[in-house]
């Protein structure tokens, strides 16, 4: 085989894995820090789920492509705001490259901790990396949940399914 047809097989092996995955539905979350020079940093990820009860743990994927990844991998400590239907605006606002993330009117506040906190979401975890994987065009972080905000609202599901948010209602 030469390195071209080999490169050309890569190529329709990850069109085809984009395409697999653009068709399997997720939750949404937008994951938020502050760099090392105390900025607030955040994205949107439809790549996060649970790992462990004992202690409670999360995995999630950060792509280096988003303009967030150097400093929420950085970061002591992050956020993962869980999204539900109405938060959908937020969702948008931290998956459109170049728009105004924590600019005035967007609804955030630090925490004690200094994590950018969007008090919409039903549900924040507080995270502390445990471990930062490279693989690919990304990073996988595992993390230790230390703390949970919730609002106790219970609204219908956020996800992410072919390159689109749609909400989850009950089957009849």
């Amino acid at each position: 085989m030469t390195a071209t047809r080999t490169a050309a097989e890569a190529g329709l092996l990850g069109s085809a894995f984009r395409d697999a995955f653009r068709h399997h539905p997720t939750g949404v979350a937008v994951v938020t820090a502050r760099d090392g020079a105390g900025v607030p940093v955040g994205f949107t990820a439809s790549s996060v789920a649970s790992v462990s009860l004992a202690p409670p743990a999360l995995v999630l994927s950060v792509s280096h492509r988003s303009s967030a990844a150097g400093g929420v991998l950085a970061a002591d400590s992050f956020l993962v705001h869980l999204l539900e239907a109405r938060n959908v605006d937020l969702a948008r606002r931290f998956a459109t490259s170049g728009a105004d993330r924590f600019g005035p009117g967007t609804g955030w506040t630090p925490l004690a901790t200094g994590e950018p906190w969007f008090p919409e979401a039903p549900t924040a975890l507080r995270c502390r990396p445990l471990a930062r994987t490279p693989v690919g065009d990304a990073t996988v972080v595992t993390a230790e949940v230390v703390g949970i905000r919730s609002s106790g609202r219970r609204g219908t599901p956020l996800l992410h399914h072919d390159r689109g948010y749609h909400a989850l209602g009950p089957l009849p």
